[in-house]
């Protein structure tokens, strides 16, 4: 694939949330139409750089696994859903790597951000979701938005059943809280956008097509082995994230 794929994969995960406000620069117009196919304009890499969250992963990612560039479509990749270069990364070296540079652009507000998560650190961004952001920390509030937030903004597998004019109907498996663990719960069937204003992020979608959906969007065709991996780390996150939680609650 080239490097121009690498920007375009980037735009298909990236734009929902920063269309949403949450994340990355003001105007996500650009990454729309890059995800697109289009926007030949348009400066992904300086785009990209202003993601707070996914830039440091991708940009330590790809040193080390020695690629020269944070936006080649398998360090992209690696940290969207989870590939070999994932699974080649030392956990480890990465989290303590990580947290540093993440420590500097917190600074005081995320506290957390401690040697206490390498347990749970991976170079991905379900790592992101339930270990940096603060919304696991606030499940026990009993209100809705955390889990709401965390199933949201995590990268969901599913199969298309229908198709819609502007929307597919998608089976996966939604997040669950019990009070005392984060689960997949069982599947469900949900409608979720297909189509932006300037097309379609996944063309010539079909029913029985393996998705990724982000913010409720459909950002991605998977093939099976993506849709394996993405699976496999958002299991192996949620496994990690569980015995934070079971130390907290005990110590609370």
């Amino acid at each position: 694939m080239s490097c121009r794929a690498g920007r375009a994969l980037f735009a298909r995960y990236a734009y929902a949330p920063n269309a949403l406000g949450y994340c990355g620069p003001a105007g996500s117009g650009g990454l729309e139409r890059v995800a697109c196919g289009g926007g030949l304009d348009v400066d992904v890499d300086g785009l990209a750089r202003r993601f707070s969250g996914a830039w440091p992963y991708q940009q330590l990612l790809a040193e080390m696994s020695g690629v020269d560039d944070p936006l080649d479509d398998r360090v992209v990749r690696g940290y969207w859903t989870g590939n070999a270069l994932t699974a080649a990364t030392d956990r480890e070296r990465f989290g303590a790597a990580l947290l540093v540079r993440l420590g500097e652009r917190a600074g005081h507000y995320w506290k957390y951000l401690t040697e206490d998560l390498l347990p749970e650190a991976a170079p991905t961004h379900a790592f992101h979701v339930f270990g940096i952001y603060p919304w696991t920390r606030l499940l026990g509030t009993g209100m809705p938005q955390p889990l709401h937030v965390l199933d949201s903004c995590r990268i969901r597998n599913g199969v298309v059943l229908e198709l819609l004019s502007d929307a597919a109907v998608v089976r996966s498996r939604p997040m669950q809280f019990d009070g005392a663990r984060l689960t997949l719960g069982p599947l469900e069937d949900r409608a979720v956008r297909s189509r932006v204003a300037a097309g379609s992020f996944v063309p010539g979608l079909r029913v029985g097509d393996h998705v990724a959906v982000h913010w409720d969007l459909v950002c991605d065709r998977l093939d099976a082995e993506e849709a394996s991996s993405l699976e496999h780390w958002t299991d192996w996150q949620l496994g990690r994230t569980n015995i934070r939680l079971a130390g907290e609650a005990v110590a609370t």
